[in-house]
This record gives structure tokens, C-alpha cells and sequence, in this order.
């Protein structure tokens, strides 16, 4: 494709505004696929790269995530997308079903073209420290093996399999949508060319049973939650003798007790004393990396922001390290000592700041409500009743 500096914005490409629907993209770029499909313009180079280019625009408009860092950093972000489409071929591979959807299966072009094995999914729970210094992790799913008793062919051993009749066993079919004529996968013998007679009892004619695999997974340093790591060749093997799929580990991180992440960054929420916060203190703060000394200036308000450089998390892409943004808040105490109440109420009074009156006991608030005020007789201190 075109170099960074020459491409075309993706939304131009596709004919949308910025604000579009995701049926809206998924629309456009159906039509530019039928325009500029191999099929119907043969020998024409120029249409091949705009049906690339619109199939690279809509891998990454399509996904939300791409699209979010797209939007914010053009074609700066592409590197980090990992799609590239070296031939209609790879198109054809990746938006399997969107062309199935046109043209009733996928493109097989010219010859029969083995299928790559279904992909995998495994799930792997780390905390944050592990995210941070990165870690290996154990992971265990299931997959498909051959059938050790028919060796992978799903008909039980001595039988023979017999040919397709819908294909004659070329294991494809032509169809046509409207100017086009696609060959696509036989739907009855599924691109094999034959049909299994009589099946395997121990793999009832899959050619495939499950199995328990255990791999070690190495977590890179700065992985955030959701991410996924791609683990080729550990997905599902082929159908018709094509590579194995891939197997996607996808990444949990667990919620920390003190930090919050943002991106590369963390948030630390500190509290410091009303005394810290007037006369400035220095305070012992705690990170990824152990305690570090924070200054806080005389006069730091609650609610501030300090940053710690370099005390974040990696960047998963070999960017700089995020920093530490501590957050003060300033901590009131629900209970003071003697010495403590008495040091505020002379603050103050240097400060005239009206306050509670100090705190009495029981028996002090009882004798108060029962002596009569000073100066005020007995029968004008009780309450007329009224008639």
C-alpha cells in the first residue's frame, strides 16, 4: 500500500463521513468490493489496489478500538494495527464473511486453496505487578486432534470415501452475483471434493478428537487488560490440510488496592494532615517499585495532583514508562486527643473562626438542663400551661 505520507484518509476512501454508523462502513464497503472486485475488472492493477486500500480502511474502521486510536492519530497509529493485506488473497482470508455474505462462500480463486484451521481462545488473570515486569503464565485449553484410529480421514479404517455429486469433486461450485461469477466452497463436501460413506466410530467422521493442552505464555512488560496475545499454530488444525488456525490469549488484569491505571499511567490516592498540607512535609509514597519520597510545598491544597516521573507502567510498545500522579486529599481525624483539640481551638481563635463549643459530658448537659437560669425565679422559670 501507499507509504504514510501518501495514503488517503480511510473515511474518504470508504465514502463516509467521520461520524458514521458501523452499518454505514460495513455498507460502503460492500459496494466498493463488488466495484472493484478482481473478478469483474480482470487484468486491471489499478482496481486490485483500490479494492486493497477499501479493505484496509474498513479492517480498521470496522473495530472499534482501531478506529478510537485512528481518529485520534491518523495513519501515525497504523504500525500499531499489525493488518496488512499483501494480496486479495489475505482480503479474502480475513473478511471470509462478508464474502460469504455476497457471494454465498468464500473466494477460492483459481484453484482449490486449503483453509487455514479456526482460531482459539484462552484466557489467562494476572495482577498488576505482573502486568508491570511482565511474567509466564500456564494457560490450559482445548483443541482438535487427529483420530489416532482413522488418522485424521473421519471414515472408519478399510472404508473409502466417496465423490462430492454437487461438485464432481473439485470441492467448489460456481455462483454468480449479479456481473460477478465466483467459484466458492462446495457446501455439501465443505471444499473436501468427497463425502464420508462410512464414518469413524471413534471420531463419528470428524477425523478430530478434543484434547487438554497446556502452553506457556510469556507476558510482555506493560500489557493492559483486554489486550490479546496471538499464539500461531495453536488454534485448530486445518480442515483440508492447510496451516493450523491460531490460538488468542486474552489478558485480565485485576484491580489494585492502591493504583488505578490510565493507559500507561498510574493514580494514587494519598492522604496527607491539615499540618502537612499548610507547613509542606515530605512524604513516603508507595510504587511498582518500591517507596519513594514525595515533597509536598507548604500550602498544598486537597485534591492536588503531584506527578512521578517514570513511576507508571511500561508502555507494551517500548515507549517511554508512564508516571505516578498522586492525588492528596487532606484526612480529617474523627477522633482528637486532648493535646490535639486544644492546639485547634487555639488556632482557632487566632484565626476567629467560629467553631462547636466544646464537647460536655452527660452529667454536665443533665445538672445544665435541670438548674435554672441565673436570676430567674422558679415559677417564672416553669412553663405556664395553657387552658
Amino acid at each position: 500500500m501507499a507509504s504514510m505520507a501518501t495514503k488517503r484518509d480511510y473515511y474518504e476512501v470508504l465514502g463516509v463521513k467521520r461520524e458514521a454508523s458501523d452499518k454505514e462502513i460495513a455498507t460502503a464497503y460492500r459496494k466498493l468490493a463488488v466495484k472493484y472486485h478482481p473478478d469483474a475488472n480482470p487484468g486491471d492493477a489499478e482496481a486490485v489496489l483500490k479494492f486493497k486500500e477499501a479493505a484496509e480502511a474498513y479492517e480498521v474502521l470496522s473495530d472499534g478500538d482501531k478506529r478510537a486510536r485512528y481518529d485520534r492519530f491518523g495513519h501515525a497509529a497504523s504500525e500499531q494495527f499489525g493488518q496488512q493485506f499483501h494480496d486479495v488473497n489475505d482480503i479474502f482470508e480475513a473478511f471470509g464473511d462478508i464474502f460469504s455474505e455476497m457471494f454465498g462462500g468464500q473466494r477460492r480463486g483459481g484453484g482449490r486453496r486449503v483453509r487455514r484451521g479456526a482460531n482459539l481462545r484462552c484466557d489467562v488473570r494476572i495482577n498488576l505487578e505482573e502486568a508491570a515486569r511482565g511474567v509466564s503464565k500456564t494457560v490450559e485449553f482445548a483443541r482438535s486432534k487427529a483420530c489416532e484410529k482413522c488418522k485424521g480421514s473421519g471414515s472408519k479404517p478399510g472404508s473409502q470415501k466417496a465423490q462430492c455429486r454437487r461438485c464432481g469433486g473439485h470441492g467448489q461450485i460456481v455462483q454468480s452475483a449479479g456481473i460477478l461469477r465466483v467459484q466458492t466452497t462446495c457446501p455439501t463436501c465443505q471444499g473436501a471434493g468427497s463425502i464420508i460413506t462410512d464414518p469413524c466410530d471413534e471420531c463419528r467422521g470428524r477425523g478430530y478428537v478434543q484434547e487438554r493442552t497446556k502452553l506457556e505464555v510469556t507476558i510482555p512488560p506493560g500489557i493492559d487488560d483486554g489486550m490479546q496475545i496471538r499464539l500461531a499454530g495453536y488454534g485448530e488444525p486445518s480442515p483440508d490440510g492447510g496451516p493450523a488456525g491460531a490460538a488468542f490469549c486474552f489478558v485480565a488484569v485485576k484491580k489494585h488496592k492502591l493504583f488505578q491505571r490510565d493507559g500507561v499511567h498510574l493514580i494514587l490516592q494519598m492522604p496527607i494532615t491539615y499540618s502537612q498540607a499548610a507547613l509542606g512535609a515530605t512524604i513516603e509514597v508507595p510504587t511498582l517499585a518500591g517507596p519513594h519520597n514525595l515533597v509536598l510545598p507548604p500550602g498544598s491544597q486537597s485534591g492536588e495532583v503531584f506527578r512521578v516521573r517514570g513511576r507508571g507502567m511500561p508502555d507494551v510498545r517500548g515507549g517511554p514508562a508512564g508516571d505516578l500522579h498522586v492525588q492528596t486529599f487532606i484526612e480529617v481525624p474523627k477522633r482528637l486527643t486532648t493535646k490535639q483539640e486544644q492546639l485547634l481551638r487555639e488556632l482557632a481563635e487566632v484565626e476567629r473562626t467560629e467553631v462547636s463549643p466544646h464537647r460536655k459530658s452527660f452529667l454536665e448537659r443533665i445538672r445544665d438542663y435541670f438548674a435554672p437560669a441565673a436570676g430567674t425565679s422558679a415559677s417564672a422559670a416553669a412553663p405556664e400551661e395553657k387552658e
